[in-house]
């Protein structure tokens, strides 16, 4: 089925276009030109207002302490703008001394006409600016400043007959720019309010403590689902979209999954199975393959594991299924650790015994419940072997940095007790003999034998 335009396009394009001529001939006219010069004198007062209090306000800002941020951040958009605010003041005080001065609208219309504009833009532009996301913040701030333009101007029924000419009919359905134009902004401000909403619900959740942080987070991720699903499906249906249509849809979903969507789909079974079996959860030390670190959070698709050295690794959660993962902190937050070294065969191994034991404790991320054991191994070429244990509950801070540190008190207690730690050492002897022996060049041959 072929789509078929609407032919009342050019229609609706002609009068839109002959309006803005009209309005622009309007500005020819004597008592407007005097208005355009007011405003331009206007711009610049504005101008001169921005170079005689912007850096002074900039000097003034800095030297504030204590001050909350969003009233800082409010500081900056306002010395950023202070030739737009100069503007829009001066150009409404001269609308209200031209209304004392005379009766006639048409002498203060164009005006008032652009100090109205000059506001809403202002607004926009401060209001904007408090969004976190840049091409949100830029997509909504543009998207008001046409509609408010419009509203403004008077523009708004031809503009929206414009917009609604401008479709294609597939058969029963027809599909105009108006309506993408109404579901675009009907979806951006309904799941501006799920964010809100969902962030607050999130930040209610992660307060109470007697849920545990793999139910926080699937709990979240839960409610994060519903609220936008919800706001999709209240936004297709506020613009008369036909919701039975889905179905096609979803069938071309299926179709997608069962083709190339079954990894993506794998993970997200694989990262509901994480949440529900409690298997790992945000904060605890894991190891997989080379990667060591501690889990940041946990996404639909993959787990953040954030490593020491401040690498982030973002693992599918079908691979924490299906290998072999070591959880330091599973059901405790207990890490034993294990260190080995060997002292010469002329020390006591029971005073290295007693040494090893209580050396650790001088470390301050050893704890002293369990106590430190210190255990001997066996016999090597040039020492006397042990290994030290000691347990530390803090495994997010490193493990490399503690062994480190017990190495050192261990180094420290030994040299206090002077029992020296050996390293492989090789004698060599020499022997000196009353006659060097011949080189095999230099041996006697036996004399040639002769038959007699």
């Amino acid at each position: 089925m072929e789509p078929q335009f609407d032919p009342g396009i050019f229609d609706q394009l002609d009068i839109f276009i002959r309006q803005i001529r009209n309005f622009g001939i309007t500005l020819l006219q004597p008592w407007r030109l005097y208005q355009i010069a007011i405003l331009i004198g206007c711009l610049g007062f504005g101008q001169i207002m921005s170079l005689l209090l912007t850096q002074r306000m900039n000097d003034w800002m800095r030297r504030l302490e204590g001050w909350p941020k969003w009233r800082l951040r409010l500081l900056l958009l306002i010395n950023q703008r202070i030739r737009p605010i100069f503007f829009v003041l001066a150009a409404w005080l001269m609308v209200l001394l031209i209304s004392q001065l005379t009766n006639f609208p048409s002498r203060r219309y164009l005006i008032s006409l652009v100090a109205e504009l000059a506001t809403a833009w202002l607004v926009v532009s401060i209001g904007t600016r408090m969004l976190k996301n840049r091409s949100f913040r830029r997509m909504l701030r543009w998207a008001a400043w046409i509609f408010v333009t419009l509203s403004i101007l008077g523009f708004t029924e031809d503009a929206a007959a414009l917009l609604d000419s401008l479709a294609v009919d597939f058969g029963t359905v027809r599909v105009s720019l108006l309506m993408i134009l109404k579901a675009v902004v009907a979806l951006i401000a309904l799941f501006a309010g799920a964010r809100i909403l969902t962030k607050a619900a999130a930040r209610r959740i992660e307060q109470i403590d007697d849920i545990s942080p793999s139910m926080k987070v699937l709990s979240i991720k839960g409610l994060q689902l519903v609220v936008y699903s919800l706001a999709l499906i209240i936004g297709l249906q506020s613009i008369g979209f036909d919701m039975t249509s889905l179905t096609v849809l979803s069938g071309a979903i299926g179709l997608g999954i069962g083709f190339g969507l079954q990894k993506v789909v794998s993970n997200l079974v694989s990262g509901v199975i994480l949440l529900l079996d409690k298997s790992i959860k945000p904060g605890d030390v894991i190891s997989l393959d080379d990667t060591f670190g501690w889990i940041s959070s946990l996404g639909a698709r993959y787990v953040s594991v954030l490593t020491r050295n401040g690498t982030e690794f973002l693992i599918p959660n079908e691979d924490l299924i299906t290998n072999r993962v070591i959880n330091w902190s599973h059901s405790s937050d207990l890490v034993r650790l294990d260190i080995h070294f060997g002292v010469s065969y002329d020390s006591d191994p029971h005073e290295v015994k007693r040494i090893g034991s209580v050396a650790p404790l001088k470390v301050g991320r050893v704890i002293s419940t369990p106590a430190p054991v210190c255990h001997m191994i066996g016999f090597g070429e040039s020492s006397i072997d042990f290994v030290l244990r000691f347990w530390i509950r803090d495994p997010t801070k490193g493990l490399t940095n503690v062994r480190g540190d017990v190495f050192l008190a261990i180094w420290d207690a030994l040299a206090e007790a002077k029992i020296e730690i050996p390293f492989p050492r090789r004698d060599v002897h020499i022997f000196k003999t009353s006659q060097p022996h011949p080189l095999p060049h230099e041996a006697e041959t036996p004399p040639p034998q002769t038959d007699l």
